[in-house]
């Protein structure tokens, strides 16, 4: 029964796989276009919280579906703790970002076993989109706050990198609660990108390593069988150029 059931929690993942990550592209779009155009139309603007609201519903069933299809429940939950947040908190509007979290799950799904040859290419997806949605959240947080520092997209980017990097220059901060929320996730987040950075060029340069070590093995185990095979083919060329020693006869 437990086979049985993880086998169609994996058949059913990977079936609605590429329409969720789809799905999760459509939100970003959404989102960055109503954080973006502020000043949208009442009509444009309901358009959009629609979108946002359906994403919303679609990923609130597939988490249901995939909750009731896993045998060990309280392990799933655990495991997918960041997709509850994200069907949990749909009416703290800027933290329904964290949908996009399943955009980094499936890329990392789908490239884990390339990832250490494309370290570059993946690091740098995932830094640009961690920086997008936060400064995208953040923005949305803060610019109508009397106090704010954040007004702008650009201040928010800077914000962002400040952040993520750990400078904190200071010049721009979040003052309003949904914001910090915000930047506590983001310096959180930007640690565990950091140990996931080190962690896999770290592992990459092991295999590299290992490999290059393989490699010096095997190049020494064929060396090893070159001179064995000249030792004979030498040991042979002595007794043909020797020939028939005297006093021996050739037919006996």
């Amino acid at each position: 029964m437990l086979q049985s059931d993880e086998a169609r929690l994996a058949r059913w993942e990977a079936r609605v796989e590429w329409p969720m990550t789809a799905l999760a592209v459509v939100f970003l779009v959404a989102y960055a276009w109503q954080v973006l155009d502020d000043k949208a139309t009442t009509g444009l603007h309901a358009v959009l919280e629609i979108v946002l609201w359906g994403v919303w519903a679609v990923f609130l069933v597939d988490y249901l579906a995939r909750f009731k299809l896993a045998e060990n429940k309280g392990r799933f939950v655990v495991q997918h703790l960041f997709d509850l947040l994200a069907v949990l908190l749909p009416m703290v509007r800027q933290l329904r970002v964290l949908r996009l979290v399943s955009v980094l799950k499936v890329l990392n799904k789908r490239f884990q076993g390339k990832i250490r040859q494309r370290v570059g290419i993946y690091v740098g997806g995932v830094t640009v989109l961690v920086s997008l949605c936060a400064s995208l959240a953040v923005l949305d947080a803060e610019r109508h706050h009397a106090n704010a520092t954040i007004t702008t997209f650009p201040d928010a980017l800077w914000w962002t990198l400040t952040t993520m990097s750990t400078v904190g220059y200071g010049d721009r901060y979040p003052v309003t609660t949904e914001g910090r929320l915000v930047a506590a996730l983001l310096m959180v987040g930007g640690i565990a990108l950091l140990g996931v950075i080190t962690g896999t060029i770290a592992s990459w340069l092991v295999e590299k390593l290992k490999g290059v070590e393989e490699a010096e093995l095997e190049t020494a185990a064929e060396v090893r069988k070159l001179r064995a095979e000249l030792a004979e083919l030498r040991a042979e060329l002595r007794a043909d150029v020797r020939g028939p020693q005297p006093g021996v006869d050739a037919r006996g």
